[in-house]
Order: C-alpha cells, then sequence, then structure tokens
C-alpha cells in the first residue's frame, strides 16, 4: 500500500479542534466491516474495502470515521456530552483514484441542546475552511432529513413506502424513480398465474402453497425464510406496487422537494407549504426553526447558506441536520445528525449526536489553487 503525505496544515487544523474543546481520539484502521454493511449506506458500502479474519470473522479498512469513534466511545464507557476531535487515514475506492487519503473531523456526542449543537457543527466547519482557504467563495448547502420523514409520513402513505421513501433521500434519481413508480403503480413482476391468484385469496391458501413447492424442490426453510415469512413478503410487496399516490398527494411531495432558497427565508417557506397542504410537521420544523435561529446567532450569514429540501447525504444514519460545503463544485466538508446510531451500536441509551468530515485532500488542492 503506497504511503501518501500528511497535509503541511495539520497541525493548524488540529489547534483548531483542540480550541473548540475537543478530545483527540484515534481509532483502529481495521475495522469490524458489519456495522458499516449494516448502517453506513449503499454508496460507501460498495466502496469499502474488505478482508477477513483468521477465524472468518468480516473485517475492513477503515472507510469512515464517525462509526469507529462511536463503537470507541462505547467501549471506553466515557460520559457525555464529548467532542472529539479526529484525523487520520480513510480508505475507500474511488472513481478519481487516489483510494488512500486523510479525513479529519470533529464528532459531537451527548449534546442535548440539539439546535444549538447543529448550529455549532455547521459554523465550525465554515469556521476552519475559512482559516484554511482564506479570502475563498464557500458554498453550503443545507438539508434536513427529519423535515422530509415528517412530509412522507404526512402523507399517510403505507409504512413499506415510507421507508423506501425514506432511505432514497438524497439519491435523486432513485427518488425520482420512485415517485414515477408511485404515480403509476404496477402489478408484481415475475410471479406466476397460480401464485397471482393465491395472493387475492386468504394467507392460508398462499402459505400452503409456498410450504409444498418447498418441499418439493428440497428447499429448506431452516436455511431461509419460512412459508408464512415469505408470503407476507409477497403480500407487502404486492400492496407496494399497487399502491397509487393520488395527484393532490405526489403534487405536494413534488412542489416540497423543489424548494431551494436561502436559509433565511426557509422557516417562513416550510410553515407556508405545511400550512397551505394541510400536513403537520410537528417537531421537525420546531427543530428546524430553532437550528436555524442558532446558527444566526452564531454570526452565520443565513443568505449566504441554501437551503435544499432534497438534499441528503449518502449515508444511512443521519436522522436530522445534514450539510455540506464546497468551493468550484469540490465538497471540502460534510456532515449531519445521527441520533440513532450510537444505541444501534450498542449503547445503552440514547446519545444525540452531531458532526462533520474534512476532506483533507481537496482542502490542499483548493489551498495550492
Amino acid at each position: 500500500m503506497p504511503l501518501i503525505n500528511m497535509p503541511e496544515f495539520s497541525g493548524r487544523l488540529l489547534d483548531e479542534f483542540a480550541a473548540r474543546g475537543t478530545a483527540r481520539i484515534d481509532t483502529p484502521v481495521i475495522q469490524p466491516a458489519a456495522p458499516f454493511l449494516d448502517m453506513a449506506g449503499e454508496d460507501l458500502r460498495r466502496r469499502i474495502f474488505l478482508t477477513e479474519s483468521e477465524t472468518g470473522e468480516s473485517l475492513c479498512l477503515r472507510p469512515e470515521f464517525t462509526i469507529p469513534v462511536c463503537l470507541r466511545h462505547i467501549e471506553s464507557a466515557t460520559g457525555t456530552p464529548r467532542r472529539y476531535g479526529y484525523l487520520g487515514e480513510v480508505f475507500r475506492q474511488r472513481r478519481e483514484g487516489d483510494n488512500e487519503f486523510y479525513q479529519a473531523g470533529i464528532e459531537d456526542l451527548g449534546e442535548t441542546n440539539i439546535a444549538s449543537a447543529d448550529a455549532r457543527a455547521v459554523n465550525d466547519a465554515v469556521q476552519i475552511l475559512e482559516s484554511l482557504i482564506p479570502g475563498r467563495k464557500l458554498d453550503i448547502t443545507l438539508g434536513d432529513q427529519a423535515v422530509f420523514e415528517a412530509v412522507v409520513k404526512a402523507l399517510g402513505l403505507p409504512g413499506g413506502w415510507q421507508k423506501r421513501l425514506i432511505q432514497s433521500f438524497g439519491n435523486n434519481a432513485h427518488l425520482a424513480q420512485l415517485l414515477m413508480t408511485l404515480a403509476s403503480p404496477q402489478t408484481p413482476s415475475g410471479l406466476s398465474p397460480q401464485l397471482s391468484e393465491l395472493l387475492a385469496k386468504d394467507d392460508a391458501a398462499l402459505i400452503a402453497h409456498i410450504d409444498q413447492t418447498m418441499q418439493d424442490t428440497g428447499y429448506s426453510t431452516n436455511a431461509s425464510r419460512s412459508p408464512r415469512e415469505i408470503a407476507a413478503r409477497l403480500k407487502e410487496k404486492q400492496s407496494l406496487t399497487q399502491t397509487r399516490l393520488d395527484g393532490s398527494a405526489l403534487a405536494l411531495l413534488t412542489e416540497f422537494l423543489s424548494l431551494e432558497i436561502p436559509l433565511s427565508q426557509a422557516p417562513a417557506a416550510l410553515a407556508g407549504f405545511a400550512d397551505a397542504a394541510g400536513l403537520a410537521l410537528g417537531a421537525a420544523l420546531v427543530t428546524f426553526e430553532a437550528r436555524t435561529a442558532a446558527m444566526a446567532d452564531l454570526g452565520v450569514d443565513l443568505d449566504k447558506v441554501t437551503y435544499r429540501a432534497a438534499f441528503g447525504r449518502p449515508l444511512d444514519y443521519y436522522t436530522g441536520l445534514v450539510f455540506e460545503v464546497s468551493r468550484d463544485n469540490a465538497v471540502l466538508a460534510g456532515g449531519g445528525r445521527f441520533d440513532r446510531l450510537m444505541t444501534l451500536l450498542g449503547a445503552n441509551e440514547d446519545i444525540p449526536a452531531v458532526g462533520f468530515s474534512l476532506w483533507l485532500d481537496r482542502i490542499e488542492q483548493a489551498r495550492a489553487r
């Protein structure tokens, strides 16, 4: 594996982290692969470098720092609130090459004032970049996973469709494809006429047919789902494919996703959209408004931050705020809120969490230009 040089500004970066009350944390380069495969999202999963231990455990080269930092925090039984700063190599397959590169960032664990912690994360990322590449225009884009989820749930879609749409947030091409399917539902493909007929009957007949088919083909239920589980999945698939989002609801969802305005206008625009559509966005909208106010209190110029309703980041563990800071279309920093991740990784209690990472190779290129 070729050696790469630590960026020359790394010392300044660590000083910036220390000034913000972070504790330096290191994590092993070799990580258990399961948390990344289960929680990180398809975009990262397909770019991980996988290997295996002598005992058959699936391992990987560290593809990012958020999951390792959270695991280390849980293992050390350290109390919260706690701010961690990290800097080290990550390994991902990238189309442009350079599969081994440096990342740095801050993870803020346990701060219960959600709006304040969110605002601080965005402000810290921007201020650090401004100190490293002074005088350069930065583009800040902000989205909110929780607001999108609130809109989807308020439209009253079946749970399966809600899950599909929420999982596709940030992948605009996939989201557009799902909306087309909702607009024009189709009959489930690949089913035999007999199976299609049984789906319309009672569950007992369908389960019996699946059980008999599995016995006839020698397909062991010990190595797969049971006939009852398969029947339930087929029923769910049929329900999803036959669900149609009525024209007004589809128009509302499309209207929401088209929102792209300065953050200074976003709270009023979202409140107006919810009132006009008769949608109750509840706590998601309250948190959005509080975060925006907290950012203004920190001196962030809200007119220079773009809120894009369809903006997400390609990691499945985000639950609220998502943001990126870029220059010349190159993402220099990105992050967001991941409140569910700590318990999924084994924490005994809910721990609110937000953070961001800095792409040091891209920052180095921006400094050179």
